[in-house]
C-alpha cells in the first residue's frame, strides 16, 4: 500500500517534470542508492545495531534510498518537494506519522529583502546539523558516521537565514517542532530552537557550528536539551581532504543535574585517481547515561569506529562503492551480547538524475 502511494507520487511529479522546458525556474532530480552489507554478527532478524539507521539491513540486496525531487526558485520565491522511499525513510522516520515518511523534503521560502540575501523558510527541511546528509553520494563515506546517524538528519519548523554577498558567511535562526520532528510529539509544548553559522573564507575551507535548545520528552518530565555540532572541513588541494568534527550534548530530567554524552570524528579523502577515491574514518561515541543511544549495558554506550571506503565514479552520475567498518564497545552489546567487537562490509551504488 504505501509503496503503491509512492508510485503514484512519483507518477504526479513526472507529469509536473514534462513541463520544465517552458518552466525553467522549475528543476527536477532523482536519486537511488542499491546496496548490500554483511554484518559478521549475523543477526538472524537482518537488522544491524539500534544505533544505525542507514544501511540497516544484513545479507539482502536492498534500496536505502529513492528521492524524487521538485524546486522552484526565482528572485522573490522558492520551495522544494521531495519524496521518498527505502530503509532511511522506513527506520529514521519510525516515530512519524504514516503520511510523513515519505517526505524527504516539503518547504517553500519568501525573501524578505531587495537588498541582502535574507529568507525565512517554512516547512520540512535537511537539518542544519552536521556535514553529512541522508544522500550517501554527497558524503566522503558510504555510510553514515555515529555522529550522524544520532543527530536528526531532518526538522521541520521555521528558518530565517542570512548569506552575505560573497556566500563566505551563513547565519540561520530555527524555530523547531523537536529534535527530528515532523510532527510535534504529544504532550510536548515547549518549543525547540536551532541556530547556524558557517564560515567559508575560501572555497577549500569551511568553518561550522550548529546547535539545538530544548526538548523532545514530554513537559511533566522537565526535560531540557542543549546539543552543540563544530566541525571544520579542509581541502588543501583537489586530491586530498580532510574533516574534523565534534558534537557534544547535555540533558537534564527531573532534576537539575544535566548528563552529557559526545562523540569526535575525522575523516580523510584521497583522490588516487580521475574515477578513484579512498577515504579513511576514526569515531567515537560516548553516552554512558545512554541519553540517545540505549545499550542497557554497565557502562552505557562506549564505542570506537574504524572505517575505509572506496570509490569508482563511473560518471558524474553513477558511483560504486564499497565499505570495510569495524566498531569495538567497552561492553558487550554485539552478537545478542556476546561481544565488543563488530564487523562490516557495505556496498552500493549510487545514481543521481538532474
Amino acid at each position: 500500500m504505501k509503496f503503491g502511494l509512492f508510485i503514484l507520487a512519483v507518477s504526479l511529479i513526472s507529469n509536473i517534470f514534462a513541463q520544465t522546458d517552458s518552466v525553467k525556474k522549475l528543476t527536477y532530480s532523482a536519486y537511488g542508492e542499491i546496496y548490500y552489507s554483511y554484518d559478521f554478527s549475523n543477526p538472524s532478524n537482518h537488522k544491524k545495531s539500534n544505533f544505525l539507521y542507514n544501511h540497516k539491513r544484513h545479507n539482502e540486496l536492498n534500496v536505502n534510498l529513492l528521492i524524487v525531487k521538485a524546486n522552484y526558485v526565482d528572485k522573490k520565491y522558492r520551495a522544494n518537494l521531495g519524496l521518498m522511499a527505502g530503509n532511511y525513510a522506513k527506520y529514521n522516520l519510525i516515530s512519524e506519522p504514516s503520511w510523513a515518511q515519505f517526505i524527504y523534503e516539503a518547504n517553500i521560502g519568501l525573501k524578505l529583502s531587495e537588498r541582502r540575501n535574507i529568507w525565512i523558510d517554512a516547512g520540512i527541511m535537511p537539518s542544519h546539523i552536521g556535514f553529512e546528509s541522508a544522500i550517501s553520494a554527497d558524503c566522503w563515506t558510504l555510510t553514515r558516521s555515529l555522529l550522524a546517524e544520532n543527530s536528526p538528519y531532518y526538522e521541520a519548523g521555521l528558518k530565517i537565514s542570512y548569506a552575505s554577498a560573497n556566500e563566505k558567511l551563513l547565519l540561520s535562526a530555527l524555530f523547531l517542532n523537536g529534535w527530528q520532528r515532523v510532527r510535534k510529539p504529544d504532550f510536548v509544548q515547549e518549543p525547540s530552537f536551532g541556530m547556524q553559522a558557517s564560515y567559508r573564507p575560501s572555497s577549500r575551507l569551511t568553518l561550522n557550528y550548529s546547535n539545538f535548545i530544548g526538548s523532545d520528552k514530554p513537559d511533566s518530565l522537565e526535560s531540557f536539551r542543549h546539543f552543540h555540532n563544530f566541525y571544520l572541513q579542509y581541502e588543501p588541494s583537489d586530491r586530498f581532504g580532510i574533516i574534523a568534527g565534534f558534537d557534544i550534548g547535555s540533558e537534564k530530567i527531573l532534576s537539575n543535574k544535566f548528563d552529557s554524552w559526545y562523540t569526535p570524528v575525522i575523516i580523510l579523502r584521497q583522490r588516487t585517481s580521475k574515477n578513484t577515491v579512498v577515504a579513511f574514518r576514526a569515531e567515537y561515541y560516548s553516552d554512558r547515561n545512554e541519553l540517545i543511544i540505549a545499550s542497557g549495558t554497565a557502562n552505557g554506550f562506549q564505542t570506537f569506529g574504524l572505517s575505509t571506503n572506496f570509490d569508482f565514479e563511473v560518471n558524474d552520475r553513477l558511483k560504486c562503492r564499497i565499505e570495510g567498518k569495524m566498531y569495538n564497545s567497552k561492553d558487550k552489546i554485539f552478537s545478542n551480547n556476546t561481544s565488543n567487537d563488530n564487523y562490516s562490509i557495505t556496498t552500493n551504488l549510487t545514481i543521481k538524475l538532474r
